[in-house]
């Protein structure tokens, strides 16, 4: 997710239909290193905002996947200002890995003058500095894949072979309709584009909710890929989907299945303890001036209903597989009270 991204309906997509951008640094970070970056402890830092749920993506799998000590972990403002993602979280608003104020700092490493937007999730070679690569649907295809070697004892394996076909073909939908779908809807500059978007979200959503009426997960009994990338979706869909994009159909607290669903993510170790509210309805309302202009961000809704009962161990179903889940909270890496239920 972009600056420019998400200046939608202040000037760019004012005048357009939303049309995501696609990821202009696509280099690999792989076990053989063929792009020229070999997985390596400690050689990258991996920079996100928890307001993202393209970048949310990768901070789930790499808990999951207990990536902690091999790659760090960057968190940006929530709030961009004219130069995108900065790291004012930090002390002396610098990261302290890294030294820079800007992630578009590491970008002009890598490419003086690139004419793209700053996005998040972003993984930047430490040692030199230099953006490896944005492509937030690569990332965690690769943590789960590529980086097997420094995964933790017990990691899931999110990424099955014998299911990849599958995992592919249900994310291709849940992109298209979900993930992409809420953002098509909520810049949306006509009433048909919004309207077209929108019953798609739904109708999308409604053809997920039979799927999982019937089984845990999206693919398999275990967690996968899949289930990362409708979660970091419905985790936001009544804090800022259903209002601030009008999304507005029905709220995720009223459909029986997918809240259950939801809860389920949210509830075990690696998702919910990801998820940071204040982040996430802070970006929205603030950094939307065109949709919010007066920048007001809603004291709701009520958080509390995601840690009740979700009864969905009943379909069966093992959340690690043959695994077992990730450790505490690394130090330093907890979302803050104000962020949580």
């Amino acid at each position: 997710m972009s600056r420019d991204e998400e200046e939608a309906g202040n000037t760019a997509y004012g005048r357009r239909a939303f049309k995501r951008s696609k990821a202009h640094f696509t280099d690999r970070v792989t076990a053989d290193g063929r792009d020229g970056w070999p997985v390596g402890a400690g050689r990258y830092r991996l920079v996100v905002s928890r307001a993202c749920p393209w970048a949310s993506r990768a901070v789930i799998s790499r808990r999951l996947l207990g990536l902690e000590d091999a790659v760090s972990l960057a968190v940006a403002d929530p709030v961009q200002d004219d130069s995108s993602w900065r790291f004012t979280l930090d002390p002396d608003g610098r990261d302290p890995v890294l030294g820079i104020r800007y992630l578009g700092e590491a970008y002009d490493k890598r490419e003086t003058g690139y004419p793209g937007g700053v996005s998040v999730p972003a993984i930047v070679d430490v040692p030199s500095g230099k953006l490896v690569t944005n492509d937030y649907q690569q990332i965690t295809l690769d943590f789960a894949t590529e980086w097997s070697d420094l995964h933790r004892e017990g990691a899931p394996d999110l990424y099955p072979r014998e299911r990849r076909d599958e995992i592919d073909a249900v994310t291709a939908e849940v992109y298209e309709d979900v993930n992409n779908g809420v953002y098509r809807a909520g810049f949306a500059t006509g009433q048909e584009e919004y309207e077209t978007a929108c019953a798609a979200v739904f109708r999308r959503l409604e053809l997920l909710a039979e799927r999982l009426r019937r089984q845990r997960y999206l693919v398999g009994d275990t967690i996968t890929e899949a289930d990362i990338r409708l979660f970091t979706t419905l985790v936001r869909f009544d804090a800022v989907y259903h209002g601030h994009f009008k999304c507005n159909r029905w709220k995720l607290t009223e459909n029986e299945v997918l809240w259950a669903y939801a809860r389920d993510l949210y509830q075990t170790p690696g998702f919910g303890d990801t998820v940071d509210f204040d982040h996430i309805k802070r970006h929205y309302y603030q950094v939307h001036t065109g949709i919010n202009p007066t920048r007001i961000v809603p004291l709701g809704p009520d958080l509390s209903g995601w840690l009740t009962p979700h009864h969905r161990e009943e379909l069966g179903g093992r959340p690690f597989g043959n695994g077992t889940p990730p450790g505490p909270v690394r130090d330093g890496e907890r979302v803050p009270a104000q962020g949580r239920p």
